[in-house]
């Protein structure tokens, strides 16, 4: 069963979408990412959780993720491991990305996903 810590540190879509940030601690990641994951974890996790629907993010949520830079991304993607995919939605992470105004390209790939045609 994972933690409330895990879930917590979850996010970082990920996306940028949302990861721990003693992940972060492990992993050589850009500045600009670093600073940004726990913002997003604070603002988007509840958006990218494995159970329930797509509920569209808030403005808070999609200020911090426009905040993301093309160059972040394989920071972001480096830190989505399986256990991550267990607690956080990837469809979701791309979800709330596209309506954030993000462009995630088909064929990205973060972890086990692949992020599919529009």
């Amino acid at each position: 069963m994972a933690s409330a810590n895990t879930h917590r540190h979850a996010l970082a879509l990920s996306l940028f979408l949302i990861v721990g940030v003693h992940i972060l601690g492990s992993h050589k990641v850009s500045a600009n990412c670093k600073e940004i994951v726990p913002s997003l974890v604070s603002n988007c996790s509840r958006f990218v959780r494995v159970p329930g629907p797509k509920v569209p993010p808030s403005a808070a949520c999609c200020k911090v993720a426009q905040a993301v830079t093309v160059a972040d991304v394989p920071c972001f993607c480096k830190l989505i491991t399986p256990a991550v995919q267990k607690v956080i939605s990837m469809e979701k992470v791309v979800y709330v990305a596209r309506t954030c105004g993000l462009p995630v390209p088909p064929g990205t790939v973060c972890g086990s996903y692949t992020v599919p045609p529009n």
